[in-house]
């Protein structure tokens, strides 16, 4: 995992209460919702509008979201940045396939100074498809011309994973720039 961007860094600051704290993050503003924004195919008015209707007393809370993006925005993981560095300086082309909504992007790239070790990133937000979607790894490798098959794909969702895996990648589950770097290092591509 290259970015350092947590939702729990703002809602920590709003609930007092540790269980009202985790349900909040499980059942309300989770993966599921963001994943509106994530894919294009809301605006985060919208999204949260819907949201909201179905959990009026978090009508506040949901709102904060979008407002105060860019507090759980931390930046980037040191160790894997300096990875990420590596690979770039042994001669390895470089692709992201993100999830990530286009505005929330945009505003971010200045502080992320590592994407610009990459050839090209596809933005879900910005292509209208998410992982693990077939469609948008087909995207991938048509605009940058690979092929699956001798590419690895890493990512720290297990679906995201298995999705390129059935699609012909060398897929790895991240769990940590170390256990990353032993698994590139087996495979021939860190030195």
């Amino acid at each position: 995992m290259l970015v350092d961007w947590q939702p729990r860094y703002v809602y920590e600051t709003i609930f007092t209460d540790k269980d009202e704290l985790e349900y909040f993050l499980k059942e309300v503003c989770n993966g599921q919702w963001l994943g509106l924004t994530d894919g294009g195919g809301h605006a985060w008015e919208s999204a949260g509008a819907e949201l909201a209707a179905r959990f009026p007393q978090y009508r506040e809370a949901i709102a904060l979201f979008r407002r105060r993006w860019q507090e759980m925005l931390r930046g980037e993981f040191a160790e894997t940045a300096a990875l990420l560095q590596r690979l770039k300086e042994e001669g390895h082309r470089l692709l992201a396939l993100t999830n990530w909504a286009a505005d929330t992007w945009d505003e971010s790239l200045p502080r992320l100074p590592s994407l610009a070790l990459f050839e090209g990133v596809l933005v879900s937000g910005k292509e209208g498809l998410r992982k693990p979607d077939a469609a948008i790894f087909h995207l991938l490798c048509e605009r940058y011309g690979i092929e699956p098959q001798g590419s690895v794909f890493i990512d720290d969702n297990r679906g995201n994973v298995a999705a390129a895996a059935a699609l012909g990648f060398d897929a790895l589950h991240f769990t940590s720039p170390a256990a990353l770097a032993e698994e590139l290092a087996r495979r021939g591509l860190l030195r």
